[in-house]
């Protein structure tokens, strides 16, 4: 397989109209795609020709209009939008924790971040987007135009009405015409353009709460998570970093005395308000236990941690091996009693996320001998998953890694969908071909 490095658009242009089959990729961030073993994932033949197409050197243009959308092109990464929003008394919606990411590849994969929990998930704020399809032409799709009628959109919208509420189902949505772009991964076009709605750059506050170890006593967690979802739009972030994370950070990030840190970014106007009526409320801990923090320390010890989970499996020659699962509410008890069982395996673990929203990650921490061991711990936990009608992957995509563990989310009309779309928008298979939307339901995994 062979990298082509687009320098502009038009070169991308061209290489569409080539036809040629290409993964197109940006920042490779991406937590489901490896990177590093792309041979060993995808099924590429001898004499067949396939691409990596790294989009990453497309210039960038960003701007605000005048409804204060954030207008962003080319290879920006979110990182650089916030900052240029702050200049111009603005801030973005979304936050993902990897800042490094670029803005269009978010919207590619639905990815989500800490200011979910304030604000909704990423789709509810894209107001358009542009793509360049098969032919090479740019088309913009808005979000308040429903997406055209095809067949089995009425059932396939029947089935997603379950997770109407989660940051992302188990398959996207497709009610919207921008839904065409926001979480099929680049399986139907390459987004070149992207417009967001903001919010006013509002003072903010940062603390962060220490708990007991989850695996001993997850009480004083649920306590906290009942409550403060009354408290959403005035709490903007509700995260979470187990005591098991800290040990790869500098002594200087490690916040608590070996225990769970919960995070919260709480609007400086409603500070009182969530004082008195949620944090000095609580039964299973004390004012000490509360302490403030910079929005720079923040962030910095929030993404250091997947960053470094990240380094340590590459070191080890591993895939990580680590779950997306976010779970309703009345399912908490039963997702936090099954990472429990997963941090009896024997192998190195730790466990974060999105508190909040009820979305956490466990990841499995496996030296090479350790892998199929770890990997029956997750087919199980994604059959527990189905069962309680929570999303497996709410946050980073399918990509490669996870398609072995889709199958049992989809029913047949799902499968339809897929091919009838890839069949109008992407006729000859170029765009990410061995995607989760060209797997039918016989075939077996190839990865």
């Amino acid at each position: 397989m062979k990298t082509k490095i687009f320098s502009d658009e038009q070169e991308l242009v061209n290489h569409i109209k080539t036809q040629v089959p290409t993964f197109y990729f940006s920042s490779k961030t991406s937590t489901v795609i490896p990177y590093d073993k792309m041979e060993e994932y995808l099924s590429v033949g001898k004499d067949e020709k396939y691409f990596l197409g790294d989009l990453s050197q497309i210039p960038s243009q960003i701007s605000l209009d005048e409804n204060n959308y954030l207008v962003v092109r080319g290879a920006y990464t979110w990182k650089d939008a916030k900052a240029y929003l702050q200049s111009h008394g603005r801030n973005i919606m979304t936050s993902p924790t990897e800042e490094l990411a670029l803005t269009l590849a978010g919207a590619a994969t639905s990815c989500t971040g800490e200011r979910c929990f304030g604000f909704g998930n990423l789709r509810s704020q894209i107001v358009s987007i542009k793509y360049f399809n098969h032919q090479g032409k740019e088309i913009t799709l808005m979000a308040d135009r429903d997406l055209p009628d095809f067949p089995g959109k009425a059932a396939y919208a029947h089935e997603f009405e379950h997770y109407k509420n989660f940051k992302n189902a188990p398959y996207p949505r497709f009610e919207k015409e921008t839904d065409l772009m926001i979480g099929t991964e680049g399986q139907l076009g390459v987004i070149s353009e992207m417009t967001i709605k903001t919010t006013p750059l509002d003072a903010v506050q940062y603390y962060f709460l220490t708990l007991p170890r989850w695996e001993k006593d997850y009480q004083p967690h649920l306590e906290i998570f009942h409550k403060v979802q009354k408290l959403r739009g005035k709490i903007l972030s509700c995260e979470f970093l187990d005591s098991n994370c800290f040990t790869y950070l500098p002594e200087d990030d490690r916040l608590g005395n070996e225990e769970d840190v919960i995070f919260l970014e709480i609007r400086t106007e409603y500070f009182e308000d969530v004082y008195e009526n949620f944090l000095k409320d609580l039964t299973h801990m004390t004012e000490d236990q509360m302490f403030s923090m910079t929005e720079k320390k923040f962030h910095e010890v929030r993404a250091s941690v997947p960053r470094a989970v990240f380094e340590k499996n590459t070191h080890m020659g591993v895939i990580k091996m680590g779950t997306d699962v976010q779970v309703s509410g009345d399912d908490y008890r039963d997702l936090f009693d099954y990472y429990r069982q997963c941090s009896y395996a024997g192998v190195g673990y730790n466990l974060f996320g999105h508190f909040g929203d009820a979305h956490l990650h466990f990841n499995f921490m496996p030296l090479p001998q350790d892998v199929n061991h770890c990997a029956k711990y997750l087919t199980d936990l994604y059959i527990k998953v189905a069962t309680w009608k929570g999303s497996p992957f709410a946050e980073h995509g399918i990509g490669l890694i996870k398609q072995k563990f889709i199958r049992n989310f989809w029913k047949p009309i799902h499968f339809e969908v897929f091919a009838e779309l890839k069949r109008k928008h992407d006729p000859k298979g170029q765009f990410f071909p061995q995607g989760f939307m060209s797997l039918t339901s016989d075939q077996s995994y190839k990865g």
